[in-house]
C-alpha cells in the first residue's frame, strides 16, 4: 500500500493550509540575496567550561561571519568583538586526561585554558599556522603541528622543541657504498685513513652528546631526495612519528586553462583547471614509522593486507579488450595501454602490490576522521588505508616490536568503497578499536578487541554517522535515520554494547556536539522552511530541549509555504519504492489535468528527501511559485542518493544515468496515474548531477519530457575529475565501455524536446567546456530548440543574485512555453 507522509513541522512555524492561501510569490523575491530569509547558524561549539555556547552567523548585507556568544545562565546572545576575541574559546578543544586543561587553535595559534582558574595561556604566536594540539597521557606536555612538522611544549618549564626534524635529502654522514677503489685508498694511504677516522670520531662524539643532553634539538631524520611527505602524525607521548610519503617525481596529466572574460583589468585572465579523470591517477603511498627515542626508521610493509595482490578489475579489463578488439573507434592510446597491461607479467608478488597501490584515508577526500588514529596514551596506532582502485578499505594496527602492520578489518566492495562512514579510533582503554563499516549494506558502528573479537554496536536498515565517544568512554553518540530514511536525530549506544537510545526528536537534526562533561548536547537542527538553529538537549534525552536561536527575518516568518509531502513512489524495476518530496497546491483540483515538473538534485550521492532545511532552498521556493501557477512538483531521491544503504548507491556502478532515469520515469508515471498529470506536459530540471540527468532524460527518452533545463551539467564524464568519476566508472583507459554508456554526449542525437543549458563560465567543478562541447555536438547534429545561457562571473555554485534571477526566469519561461 502506498504511503504518503506529511513533513514534520517545527512548532513555531505555520505552513499554508486550505484556510490560508499563500500570497503570490515572485522570482525577484525568491532569487534575491538570501539575507532576506535570515542566515543559518554555523559552526556551533561549547566553551571549554560548558557554560557558554559559541556560533557563527553571517552579517546581513556583507560577506562577513560574526562570532556570537550565548551565556547559558542568562541566555544573553552577544557578538564577540575584536577585543573580546582574545579571551574566547575556539572549536574542537582537546582536554587532558584529568580534565583540568583544554587546548585549542585560534587564528592559527595554540592556546591552553586552565579549567580550575579559567586562566588562558597563549602557547604560540607565529606567522605560520599551528594545528592538532594533543596532551600526553600524564598531562605534562602538549604537542602540536605546523604543516608536517611537530613540536612538543613542556607545560611546566614553557620550553617548546621540535619532536623530530625531517630532511628530504640524503644523509651526508651515511656510510658510502662499498667501493674497491675507495677501500684500496684507505688501505694504502695512512694519512687518508687517519682523516677518515678523525671524522668518524667527531661524528660519534657529537651523537653521544646529543643523545645524553636533553637540552639539545633532536638529530634529523634523512628521508632521501626521492620522496614527498604527505602527512605526519605524532603519538601523544612523542615516542613515535608516522610519516606518509609518495614518490617525488609523479607524472601529472595535462591541465587546461579556465578563462575569465569579465575582469577588473579589462583583459581576459586565466586559471589552471583541474586534471581530467584518468590523467592523474593517485600515486601509491608508503608508510614510515620513526622511533624518536631510539632514533630509528622502519618502513611498514603492506604485504599483509588481505587482498592487496588481487586484481578486482581483471574481468572488466577483459570485457573492454574483447569489446574493442576490432573496433576502429577505440582510441589508439587506450588499445595500446590495454595491450601493455595484458602482456606485462603479474606473477611477481611485489610487482602486483605495486600495481595495486594504496593511500591513507584523508580528511580532505573522504568523509570521516582521517586515516591515522593514536590511542590516548600513545601505545596503540591504527591506520586506515584504501586501495587506489577504491575496491578495498583496510584498518590495520601497528606492532611496535616488529614494526609491522597487523590487519584488523577489511571492507571490500565490487563497485566502490563509500566516501563517507570512515570514522574510527580507540576506546578509552587504549586497546579496543572502534570503526564504521558498510559491510552489512548499511553504515554501522563496530568495536574490535585486542584478541580479535568484533561486536556490532548498531544494526538495521538505516545508517549511523558522526560518532562521538563521551569523555568517560561509556557512550557513543551518533546521527542516525533509524525512524525513517528521511528522518535524522541524535542517538546513543553503550560503548560495550546495548540498546540504541533516541536522544532528540527533531527529525531534522543536522549535527551535534557533546559537552566535555557528557551531560548535554549542543544540537543544530532545521526543518523544511527553517534554516539551521541551535538548542541544548540533555545527553540522556530527558526533559525538553532549550532553544537558543531563531535567526529568520521577520519578513520570512510572515510568509506561508506549502509543506512537501514525503511519498513513496512504487518502482517498476525493483521490489520497493523511491522516496520523494511531492508538492501540490492546497486547493489542488484532481478533476482536471495538470502540468508537472520533476526536480533532480545534484551531487548524485546526496539526500534531498529529508525533513531538514534543504541545500536547495531556492529551488524549494521556486516549487512554491510553480504551484501557484498550476503545476505540481516531484523531487526524488533516485538510486545513487545518500541515506538508503550501499546497494542503492552502487546501483549506478558502470552505468550512470540509467537506474536513475528508470526511477524518474517511475516518478512521472506515478504523477500521471495518481494526480491526473498530463503525460505530455511534464518538464524536468536540475543542476550538476541533476543537469546531467536532465540531459540523459531528454536524450535517451525523447518525448517523455516536454522540456528540460540542464544547469551546470556534466555532458561527458571523460571531462570530470578523478576521485569521484574513477570510483563509479573506473579509469577511462581501463573501462571505456562505462564512459560511453554513461555520458550524455554519446546520446545527443536523441534530442527532440526543448532544452535550456545554463552554466557559469568560471565553473571550476563541472567545467564550462562541458556545455560548450555539447553545444557544438548539437549544432553538428542539426538539432533545433536548444539554447545556452552563460554566466561570466559565476562558478559551480552561483553567488550573484542577478545570475540566480536570470537563470530561473529562463527556466520558468521554458516551462510556461512548453508545459502550458
Amino acid at each position: 500500500m502506498q504511503r504518503v507522509r506529511l513533513a514534520a513541522l517545527v512548532a513555531t512555524f505555520v505552513f499554508s493550509s486550505a484556510i490560508a492561501q499563500p500570497a503570490p510569490l515572485t522570482l525577484e523575491k525568491i532569487m534575491a540575496d538570501p539575507d532576506w530569509i535570515g542566515a543559518p547558524v554555523q559552526n556551533a561549539y561549547w566553551s571549554t567550561d560548558g557554560r557558554t555556547v559559541y556560533y557563527s552567523l553571517k552579517r546581513t548585507g556583507v560577506p562577513i561571519d560574526d562570532l556570537h556568544r550565548i551565556d547559558l545562565a542568562d541566555a544573553r546572545d552577544s557578538v564577540v568583538d575584536g577585543a573580546a576575541m582574545a579571551a574566547a574559546d575556539a572549536a574542537n578543544a582537546k582536554f587532558d586526561a584529568a580534565g583540568t586543561h583544554a587546548a585549542f587553535v585560534r587564528n592559527g595559534d595554540i592556546f591552553v585554558r586552565d579549567l580550575a582558574s579559567g586562566r588562558l595561556s597563549q602557547i604560540t604566536r607565529m606567522p605560520q599556522k599551528e594545528a592538532a594540539p594533543q596532551f600526553s597521557a600524564d598531562g605534562r606536555r602538549l604537542s602540536f603541528r605546523s604543516g608536517n612538522d611537530w613540536f612538543v611544549h613542556d607545560l611546566a618549564d614553557g620550553v617548546t622543541a621540535p619532536a623530530a626534524v625531517l630532511k628530504l635529502e640524503k644523509d651526508p654522514d651515511a656510510a658510502p657504498k662499498a667501493d674497491d677503489l675507495r677501500e684500496m685508498q684507505l688501505r694504502t694511504f695512512s694519512t687518508l685513513k687517519q682523516l677518515h677516522d678523525n671524522k668518524e670520531s667527531r661524528r660519534e662524539h657529537a651523537e653521544e652528546l646529543r643523545a645524553s643532553d636533553p637540552t639539545r634539538a633532536p638529530a634529523p631524520f634523512y628521508l632521501g631526495d626521492e620522496v614527498k611527505v604527505l602527512d605526519t602524525e605524532l603519538s601523544p607521548d612523542a615516542h613515535w612519528l608516522l610519516v606518509v610519503t609518495m614518490p617525488k617525481s609523479v607524472e601529472k596529466g595535462r591541465e587546461g586553462k579556465l578563462t575569465r572574460y569579465a575582469t577588473e583589468s579589462g583583459y581576459e585572465e586565466f586559471e589552471t583547471e583541474r586534471v581530467r579523470v584518468g590523467r592523474n591517477p593517485p600515486a601509491p603511498q608508503a608508510l614510515l614509522l620513526l622511533d624518536l627515542v631510539a632514533h630509528t626508521a622502519h618502513p611498514l610493509a603492506l604485504d599483509a593486507l588481505p587482498g592487496i595482490h588481487d586484481d578486482p578489475l581483471k574481468a572488466i579489463r577483459e570485457e573492454n579488450e574483447k569489446q574493442f578488439a576490432a573496433d576502429k573507434s577505440h582510441p589508439a592510446d587506450d588499445k595500446k595501454n590495454a595491450a601493455q597491461k595484458k602482456d606485462k607479467p603479474q606473477t611477481d608478488k611485489d610487482e602486483q602490490a605495486k600495481l595495486r597501490g594504496v593511500r591513507v584515508v584523508s580528511d580532505a577526500e573522504d568523509g570521516g576522521g582521517g586515516g591515522i588514529a593514536w590511542s590516548r596514551d600513545g601505545g596503540a596506532l591504527a591506520i586506515q588505508l584504501r586501495a587506489i582502485d577504491n575496491k578495498d578499505r583496510w584498518i590495520a594496527s601497528v606492532d611496535f616490536t616488529h614494526h609491522a602492520l597487523v590487519p584488523q578489518h577489511r571492507l571490500t566492495d565490487p563497485a566502490w568503497i563509500n566516501w563517507n562512514f570512515n570514522d574510527f579510533g580507540w576506546l578509552n582503554d587504549n586497546r579496543t578499536l572502534w570503526y564504521e563499516s558498510e559491510e552489512t549494506g548499511y553504515a554501522h558502528l563496530y568495536t574490535r578487541t585486542r584478541d580479535g573479537k568484533t561486536q556490532a554496536l548498531t544494526s538495521g536498515k538505516f545508517e549511523v554517522s558522526r560518532p562521538q565517544l563521551s569523555g568517560d568512554g561509556r557512550w557513543f553518540y551518533v546521527r542516525a535515520n533509524a525512524e525513517a530514511p528521511y528522518s535524522y536525530d541524535a542517538y546513543r549506544v553503550p560503548a560495550n554494547g546495548g540498546k540504541l537510545e533516541r536522544i532528540t526528536h527533531y527529525q531534522g537534526m543536522d549535527n551535534f556536539v557533546l559537552a566535555h562533561d557528557g551531560r548535554q548536547l549542543l544540537v543544530t537542527h532545521s526543518s523544511s522552511y527553517v534554516p539551521a538553529q541551535i538548542a541544548v538537549v540533555a545527553a540522556d534525552g530527558s526533559g525538553a530541549a532549550r532553544e537558543l536561536t531563531d535567526t529568520r527575518s521577520a519578513e520570512f516568518k510572515m510568509m506561508s509555504w506549502v509543506a512537501p509531502q514525503i511519498v513513496e513512489v512504487p518502482s517498476t524495476h525493483f521490489k520497493g519504492a523511491i522516496h520523494a518530496k511531492f508538492y501540490k497546491p492546497a486547493d489542488f483540483d484532481a478533476s482536471r489535468k495538470h502540468p508537472a515538473v520533476l526536480f533532480v538534485h545534484g551531487a548524485g550521492y546526496l539526500q534531498n528527501v529529508h525533513l531538514g532545511y534543504p541545500a536547495y532552498f531556492r529551488e524549494q521556493m521556486f516549487h512554491n511559485l510553480l504551484l501557484q501557477h498550476g503545476y505540481v512538483v516531484l523531487d526524488m531521491d533516485y538510486r545513487a542518493s545518500e541515506g538508503y544503504g550501499r546497494d542503492w548507491r552502487d546501483a549506478i556502478y558502470r552505468q550512470m544515468g540509467h537506474p536513475e532515469l528508470e526511477d524518474l520515469l517511475d516518478g512521472k508515471k506515478w504523477l500521471v496515474d495518481t494526480f491526473n498529470v498530463d503525460a505530455k506536459r511534464v518538464g524536468i530540471y536540475g543542476g550538476s548531477y541533476g543537469g546531467f540527468m536532465t540531459l540523459m532524460a531528454l536524450f535517451r527518452t525523447p518525448g517523455e519530457f516536454a522540456a528540460g533545463a540542464a544547469l551546470r551539467p556534466v555532458s561527458d564524464w571523460m571531462q570530470y575529475n578523478h576521485e569521484y568519476t574513477s570510483d563509479i566508472l573506473n579509469d577511462p583507459q581501463t573501462d571505456p565501455i562505462a564512459y560511453i554508456r554513461s555520458s550524455p554526449i554519446e546520446f545527443a542525437n536523441g534530442l527532440k524536446d526543448a532544452l535550456l543549458i545554463c552554466h557559469g563560465v568560471i565553473d571550476d567543478n563541472v567545467l564550462f567546456e562541458d556545455s560548450m562541447r555539447l553545444y557544438l555536438r548539437l549544432i553538428e547534429l542539426h538539432k533545433d530548440n536548444f539554447t545556452i545561457s552563460p554566466y561570466p562571473l559565476d562558478r559551480h555554485g552561483f553567488t550573484n543574485a542577478d545570475s540566480w534571477l536570470d537563470e530561473y526566469k529562463r527556466i520558468y519561461r521554458l516551462f510556461e512555453a512548453n508545459l502550458k
